[in-house]
């Protein structure tokens, strides 16, 4: 996997992996019978972007360090599944209630987060509806929260407002007043992000809650962009990149509630970090494409090929050289892969990419020091 790289925006490069969403910013895995603390010094105590539980609580914005929670009922019997989900993680932490909205088998799975200015959430599972009423708010939060709907639908009810939300879009509310968040199916992903931070941004944050923002919205697509990036290389728990990977966010939210003229190449220091990201996750899943060129890529993120070049260099590396890299990783493995029937080599250079078998074999020993057919003989030996 590529390393964060050193440079003022803290640009965030992808590898070439493909993983599904909740892989990259949850890591929900299985589970025990109650919340898995990442951190055994911290308390069994976390944070769901409905609710907080304000200073007194490690899961607060104040926290200094990254505090980081596991839930899953995947290891639970049945019958205490929904119980546990309820009393442990929605009553006790989130302050709220829940409704189950299917008699089929409960589940669920959740990955909480925070950090000073930033709380995250991923939650996977069963139809439920979370109420968090008047008696609920005790605990003094006053920020936005800032939640996705990746796939199904969900609705939300905030300030006699009703909202159905489309998968891939997004809404804000505010977690100082009662909400009722419908959650249908597939994963949901909510931040928190403190008012204060907002309101030095956005003007009339207040107004801008539960306005339906569009998955087509250039500055939300930037958002995701940067946040997979973020959770795919956790960057929140490298300590020299927490405050500015956290000033990126507030600034790409900002961007994406409020109501702004196209980004186009802009120079400010979120949006560079954050087109770098799609770039890069762009090149991802199309390297092994061989008619892949900077034109295409630029088109593709609707950005001039220029603009994309300068992102790349900003990074001390190169469209060509990034894409070439991914090419010749994935042939190393392939090549390292032992099979019944072999593919000839000019056949993974041709699935990699590379559309001249000469050029691919000179790249190949220059980057791995042998040969691709030395190598795949290396990997039969070593079994």
């Amino acid at each position: 996997m590529n390393q964060l790289t050193p440079h003022d925006h803290r640009s965030l490069r992808l590898s070439g992996e493909r993983r599904s969403f909740l892989d990259s910013c949850a890591h929900c895995e299985g589970g025990g019978a109650r919340i898995a603390n990442a951190d055994t010094r911290q308390q069994s105590q976390a944070f769901i972007p409905l609710s907080c539980q304000g200073g007194r609580s490690p899961m607060s914005t104040n926290a200094a360090d990254l505090v980081s929670h596991r839930f899953s009922t995947r290891e639970l019997p049945g019958p205490m599944r929904l119980p546990l989900w309820r009393e442990s993680f929605v009553r006790g932490i989130v302050h709220a209630d829940i409704e189950p909205l299917s008699s089929a088998p409960f589940q669920a799975e959740a990955r909480l987060q925070a950090i000073q200015g930033l709380r995250t959430l991923a939650l996977k599972g069963s139809a439920m509806r979370f109420k968090r009423l008047r008696p609920n708010i005790t605990d003094g939060d006053d920020s936005i929260g800032f939640i996705v709907c990746s796939r199904s639908r969900s609705q939300l009810a905030q300030r006699g407002q009703d909202v159905e939300l489309r998968g891939g879009d997004a809404i804000a509310i505010l977690h100082s007043e009662p909400a009722i968040v419908t959650y249908v199916d597939g994963l949901l992903l909510g931040l928190a992000v403190p008012r204060d931070a907002l309101a030095q941004r956005v003007t009339d944050v207040e107004g801008l809650a539960m306005r339906p923002i569009s998955r087509r919205t250039e500055a939300f697509r930037l958002l995701m962009a940067y946040l997979r990036s973020v959770f795919k290389q956790r960057a929140l728990a490298a300590p020299n990149l927490r405050g500015t990977v956290v000033a990126h966010i507030h600034d790409l939210v900002a961007l994406s509630i409020g109501e702004y003229a196209p980004l186009g190449e802009s120079g400010a220091s979120a949006v560079v970090a954050a087109r770098h990201s799609a770039v890069l996750a762009y090149i991802a899943a199309h390297f092994q494409d061989p008619g892949l060129s900077v034109q295409a890529a630029a088109r593709g993120q609707g950005i001039s090929p220029r603009y994309l070049q300068r992102l790349m260099a900003s990074s001390g590396s190169s469209f060509t050289g990034h894409v070439n890299e991914l090419r010749l990783q994935q042939a190393f493995k392939l090549l390292s892969e032992f099979k019944s029937g072999p593919q000839r080599i000019s056949d993974i250079a041709l699935e990699v990419g590379f559309s001249d078998v000469s050029h691919f074999n000179r790249l190949f020993r220059a980057r791995f020091g042998d040969s691709p057919s030395g190598v795949r003989a290396a990997g039969r030996n070593s079994i």
